[in-house]
């Protein structure tokens, strides 16, 4: 067993804020996790702490040290320093300010509801104080426990069911590693039975057209789990990205395309006088009057501003009087398309739609159609009662704002604003990946329960996600806006205590992935051998 590492010792605090004087041969980091246990309890009962904050101590006063300084600097004596019969190490130390994380009893956690002793020690934390962390049901691997910079040997898992029908928000400023986590989430999640990923991919880079991706998971290789569908040199494996436009209902732009009232009030009228014809009706500007009423009469101006911004954003073209098609929404093909999609993910597949060549409009009117269908479905289950049959289904939304944000939702709402506050009763639930969370209503914040927290820089939006977490983390400001790359925090509704973790590198995940499923391979080879070898002569034992 690993001795314990005395990394200081409790001086003074109050709950919420415990000062910790530092030892001088050891450094402590914000954000490190540090084991307080009392000699009278030992073996029985340790408090978990974390660094939220470090500063200086000394025995000398402020003016003396700057007189100090002053001759040092200005004159050079550095015996300066010296004049005094209290060695360095006593006279100038490091204070450690500290936060009660939980309090392990015969390894179980629960709520910190008292303070160490005065000078009790602080130790490095352990792996084997941590034992109490165990896998849950429906386990989703997130990363490793961290303290500090230091990673553990401690895997971190959630309820996964739990964790993606409760939502997730994943705030980061650019270059902290959204990007790698989303890609980590959709590798662990692919063998798992409990869900399914619907991706909106703006940039193309998660199933790995050019490079290592979610195709290369051993699970897709023996049973395709993955679905990919682009608009663009379709490769091997994937399939052609079309909508067919009766499939586009009013309500689907919600979100996407911001209608004056009577742009709106004009929408409704062609659909409900053409039905699924209604946008060629409106592109061919065929007539919305009854005889003998003027109901649905619109101004000229009104229908010539949808109709052209139909063209722009469905990528048609209306000539000689005929409509052609140049993007993914099709006059003809893709009548299956959404139902296709829909099947597959609640056979608990990822499917990933490539949106790189889009528009942002059009990227979430895509996603506005499947989201709806996924919504309709799954409330059609539960009303059946079927709905615990069938698997969690996540929904990966970047740049979450464009749809979730205050703005944006004083509009009007739309399906992905209905998902944030509702889906949870339908197994459904969102991935909210933003730069910017304080663009989000608190309301919708608050039911994100679960929070992977990357670092952020900006004051605000730190702030934002603080008081919207699960767990306290009104001191860890500083330890937030000093995470690195693949450095987190989780709070979450189904974790005791907010959670640093180290998010691995998607390479180095994809390599031990194919690692361990080769040397499974050969495990089972082997085995095979000795049985065929037992079964050929009897008389040799196991």
């Amino acid at each position: 067993m690993q001795k314990d590492v005395i990394k200081g010792q409790v001086i003074s605090g109050e709950v919420g804020k415990i000062c910790v004087r530092q030892k001088s041969d050891q450094e402590i980091e914000i954000g490190e996790l540090l084991i307080a246990q009392e000699p009278a309890s030992a073996f029985d009962k340790k408090i978990l702490l974390q660094v939220y904050d470090l500063g200086y101590g000394s025995q000398i006063s402020q003016q003396n040290l700057e007189l100090i300084a002053g001759l040092q600097l200005e004159e050079g004596k550095e015996q300066a320093s010296e004049m005094s019969i209290i060695d360095e190490e006593l006279k100038h130390y490091k204070l450690a300010f500290l936060k009660t994380v939980v309090t392990i009893k015969n390894n179980k956690p629960s709520l910190t509801k008292t303070l160490p002793r005065v000078f009790t020690s602080v130790s490095e934390v352990q792996e084997t104080d941590l034992q109490f962390i165990t896998k849950p049901k429906n386990p989703l691997f997130l990363g490793n426990l961290r303290s500090g910079s230091k990673e553990l040997a401690v895997p971190i898992f959630l309820d996964g069911q739990k964790v993606l029908s409760h939502h997730v928000l994943i705030p980061a400023t650019t270059g902290r590693g959204k990007s790698n986590l989303t890609s980590c989430l959709l590798w662990n999640s692919l063998d798992a039975p409990f869900c399914g990923f619907f991706v909106l991919d703006p940039h193309d880079e998660y199933y790995g057209r050019h490079g290592i991706g979610l195709k290369d998971h051993p699970i897709n290789q023996e049973k395709k789990r993955v679905f990919y569908y682009t608009a663009f040199d379709v490769p091997a494996n994937a399939s052609s990205l079309k909508i067919n436009l009766e499939l586009i209902k009013p309500h689907h732009f919600n979100g996407a395309v911001d209608w004056s009232d009577p742009q709106k009030e004009a929408l409704y009228a062609y659909y409900k006088k053409y039905g699924k014809s209604w946008i060629e009706a409106i592109i061919l500007e065929k007539p919305l009057e009854s005889e003998g009423s003027s109901h649905g009469s619109f101004h000229e101006g009104t229908l010539g501003v949808v109709r052209r911004r139909m063209l722009q954003l469905l990528d048609l073209e209306f000539r000689e009087f005929q409509l052609f098609e140049k993007g993914i929404f099709s006059l003809h093909a893709g009548t299956t398309t959404i139902a296709d999609m829909v099947n597959q993910l609640e056979q608990g597949n990822t499917v990933i739609v490539d949106t790189s060549s889009f528009s942002g409009a059009a990227e979430i009117l895509v996603g506005s159609i499947l989201s709806t269908e996924i919504f309709n479905r799954y409330r059609s289950y539960k009303a059946q009662g079927k709905l615990h049959n069938k698997p969690v289904i996540g929904i990966i939304l970047e740049e979450a704002p464009r749809v979730l944000g205050k703005e944006v939702l004083e509009r009007g709402s739309n399906i992905f604003s209905t998902i944030a506050r509702e889906g949870r009763k339908f197994q459904i639930g969102l991935v909210a990946i933003t730069q910017l969370p304080s663009l989000i209503p608190r309301e919708i914040l608050a039911n994100m329960n679960t929070k992977i927290i990357l670092g952020i820089e900006m004051a605000p939006e730190r702030q934002a996600v603080i008081d919207s977490s699960a767990q306290d983390l009104s001191n860890d400001h500083r330890a937030i806006a000093s995470l690195d790359k693949g450095e987190a925090i989780i709070t979450s509704n189904f974790s005791s205590f907010a959670i640093p973790v180290k998010i691995p590198l998607f390479q180095e995940l994809v390599k031990k992935t194919q690692q361990e499923k080769i040397q499974q391979e050969n495990r089972y080879g082997i085995k095979n051998e000795i049985k065929k070898i037992q079964t050929a002569f009897p008389g040799i034992g196991n």
